[in-house]
């Protein structure tokens, strides 16, 4: 199996700046690296920082605290959890997030922030505890097109290279 990233922490200041701004009440000494669980396993899991709760039609922006330095030809996707996607429609809210290797080196030192919704039709709520994995991360390798001439850098995040 090649290796093609490594998780890091960001700043504290960093994740502390994220927390407050999405509202989440987490700690930065509770921050953990994702991981896989199984020798077998493709997602490396997110594990939540802080506890939450969300009734249907709820949404919270997590500061996971990590980046992901990827080698260039790679990115992260990430996904909720099977689990909590399949028993509660758990959801995030860009369907599926797109971790770009240059993400790294931002401003926000590639600080991996996941929005989820719970949209459950059947009344379901969904609580997760803190440490809890609550999305997966599956590093995947992409192709280019013959006539690509992309030369920008980026610096940002969502909708950052589109940017004028």
């Amino acid at each position: 199996m090649k290796t093609v990233a490594k998780f890091y922490k960001v700043d504290r200041a960093v994740f502390e700046n994220a927390a407050k701004e999405s509202g989440f009440p987490a700690d930065y000494e509770d921050v953990l690296l994702p991981r896989r669980a199984t020798a077998g396993s493709a997602g490396y899991d997110f594990f939540a920082p802080a506890a939450f709760t969300l009734r249907p039609g709820e949404s919270v922006k997590i500061p996971t605290g990590v980046r992901a330095k990827i080698e260039e030809g790679y990115f992260l996707a990430v996904y909720p959890r099977s689990g909590l996607g399949f028993k509660f429609r758990l959801q995030l809210d860009n369907t599926v997030g797109i971790i770009d290797s240059d993400y790294y080196f931002s401003d926000n030192q590639g600080h991996i922030v996941i929005k989820l919704t719970n949209c459950s039709y059947e009344g379901k709520e969904v609580s997760v505890k803190k440490g809890q994995g609550f999305a997966q991360g599956i590093f995947m390798q992409y192709f280019l097109a013959e006539d690509d001439d992309a030369t920008a850098a980026r610096n940002g995040g969502f909708g950052s290279t589109t940017k004028g």
